[in-house]
């Protein structure tokens, strides 16, 4: 599957998909007017960007919406996009610029040093 980069909007309607798993685009419109404010014509438009990058599938009838990719991956290509961007590339920048800001417990210390260690256990 390729990249795909999703802006705040699209997010929107993505976090709809992967809490409903399947939406109609009518009720999609619905619940982000509500919450968000959006017109019907403006979040069709965004589920028709999200169907071209290949982020959702639209089934008929009903003009029903699924996710093609998980919130997962889509946490894993905008922190990596963040840290290409911001850090050059550099996870140990980025953290170590990250920790200089934060109140860190002893708690804490002993999961990142866990999760260093063992990074696939989490």
């Amino acid at each position: 599957m390729k990249e795909i980069r999703l802006h705040e909007g699209e997010l929107n309607v993505m976090e709809l998909l992967w809490s409903n798993k399947a939406l109609a685009a009518k009720d999609i419109s619905k619940i982000i007017k509500e919450y968000i404010g959006w017109e019907k014509n403006t979040t069709y438009t965004v589920i028709k960007r999200l169907i071209e990058k290949g982020a959702i599938t639209r089934e008929d009838p009903g003009f029903i919406c699924r996710a093609n990719i998980s919130k997962k991956k889509v946490q894993e290509i905008e922190t990596k996009a963040l840290i290409d961007k911001l850090y050059n590339g550099s996870m140990s920048n980025f953290i170590s610029e990250y920790l200089v800001n934060q109140k860190l417990t002893d708690s804490d210390i002993m999961n990142l040093k866990f999760l260093l260690i063992n990074p696939k256990k989490r």
